[in-house]
């Protein structure tokens, strides 16, 4: 406890009593042209793929989502027949590679795209530009791992290598990006779609925000990952020195949509190194609206971090394809142990929020949390965190502010809606 960093939620004296665990998050404005928004669990399963995870591992995360109500993101492998079988609530991740909504070369398909998005099961679309594992690399599933099942969920041949690309192909600019959400909302028959990504460059993030302001379409959501998020295949120095962490990607983000008034149209998720009720507090305090956990998830099913996951030979049966290994895994069994790891978290956050006397995680903000910063001295996140008011970046933006922070004033006119390079170089926007 007195170590620097150490961080706790203050409690009342008049602590509430809820009556259930159970919270939820509305997902979808009207206004953004959504018409199915989605009433999400303020705590899900992160993206992982089929592919990436063995069969028996997606069943059980996914028997586990129905169990408890909560959702459970396919990562960029697509829909498999093992995310089906249960009827758990999906949330449909489209990478790079458009796998389950391509055509044979690779490009994005409308046909294939709606087969998938209006199945009844998936209850949004999130489109990923990045992960906080590896942001900026793409990825390869090789060959010997692409199986028929894996082939047939992701539309690309069997046994052959399955290539992420680094970056996208249906857009270039951020307008086109931004058209392309609003497309696949479309597609989709109006579920709740929008994007995650990994903070980079600012200015990049920026003139997403500049696309937004100039075409008035936004995304209904968008899910920051951090840095500390975690893969078996990625390289060490990404996993180690590549992307913001997860607090500053988050302040950036929350602290850009207040500033623009954008914030009560879209929801923010927030993923990397969740595990315990009080990673979910603090999160929620610093702007998400819910949070994605992979790690706890894992665990749940046995992981030992063997660090195997690219091999094959994963002894848990959780990231192999090989069906005798597999068998390690009994579904049944991590279906419950996945249902009441969600259960006995939200329940961990139910006594939280009780005992800082309010009615639901929502209500936590900066002024709960303490951090020890040095001997003898504690500061609450409210006064040692930057927080933008609404609207204080357009009065910044329009001359009638001083910029809020000096990562507005240097990378906002670096920014253009109609390019991802900032503005001053060889080949802008």
């Amino acid at each position: 406890m007195q170590a620097l960093g150490y961080e706790w939620i203050n409690h009342s004296i008049a602590p509430t009593q809820l009556s259930g665990h159970d919270f939820r998050v509305d997902i979808g404005a009207a206004a953004n042209g959504c018409t199915q928004p989605y009433a999400a669990s303020v705590f899900n399963i992160s993206a992982m793929s089929f592919g990436a995870l063995s069969a028996h591992a997606v069943l059980a995360l996914n028997g586990g989502a129905k169990k408890g109500g909560f959702a459970h993101d396919t990562g960029e492998g697509s829909i498999s027949a093992h995310h089906r079988v249960h009827g758990g609530d999906l949330i449909w991740e489209i990478g790079s590679g458009y796998f389950g909504c391509r055509d044979e070369e690779g490009r994005f398909s409308e046909e294939r795209f709606i087969a998938n998005a209006t199945q009844a099961q998936v209850k949004m679309i999130e489109l990923k530009l990045s992960q906080g594992a590896k942001p900026g690399h793409g990825g390869v599933l090789p060959g010997p791992k692409v199986s028929a099942e894996i082939a047939a969920a992701r539309g690309v041949p069997e046994g052959v290598d399955c290539i992420s690309p680094a970056r996208h192909s249906a857009f270039e600019t951020p307008v086109q990006m931004l058209e392309f959400i609003d497309r696949l909302r479309r597609l989709s028959g109006g579920k709740p779609t929008g994007f995650k990504l990994c903070i980079g460059h600012p200015w990049e993030w920026f003139a997403i925000c500049k696309a937004m302001l100039q075409t008035g379409l936004l995304p209904d959501f968008i899910v920051v990952d951090g840095a500390e998020g975690g893969t078996g295949a990625a390289p060490l120095e990404f996993t180690d020195h590549v992307g913001a962490p997860l607090q500053e990607g988050l302040l950036l983000v929350r602290n850009t949509l207040v500033g623009l008034n954008l914030r009560p149209r879209i929801r923010i998720g927030a993923a990397g190194k969740v595990v315990g009720a009080f990673d979910i507090a603090r999160l929620l305090a610093l702007g998400a609206d819910w949070c994605n956990a992979a790690r706890g998830f894992m665990f749940a099913l046995g992981c030992i971090q063997a660090q195997a996951c690219h091999t094959g030979s994963c002894p848990t049966g959780i990231t192999t394809q090989d069906p005798r290994r597999q068998q390690a895994l009994v579904v049944d069994e991590k279906i419950e142990r996945v249902w009441r790891f969600h259960r006995n978290t939200l329940h961990a956050l139910q006594e939280l929020v009780q005992a800082a006397g309010l009615q639901h995680p929502r209500e936590i903000t900066p002024a709960h949390i303490v951090r020890r910063v040095g001997d003898g001295d504690v500061r609450l996140l409210a006064n040692r965190l930057p927080l933008l008011q609404p609207g204080e970046l357009l009065a910044a933006i329009e001359g009638r502010g001083d910029w809020p922070h000096n990562v507005f004033r240097l990378y906002w006119p670096m920014a253009s809606a109609q390019s991802f390079r900032p503005r001053g170089t060889a080949v802008s926007g």
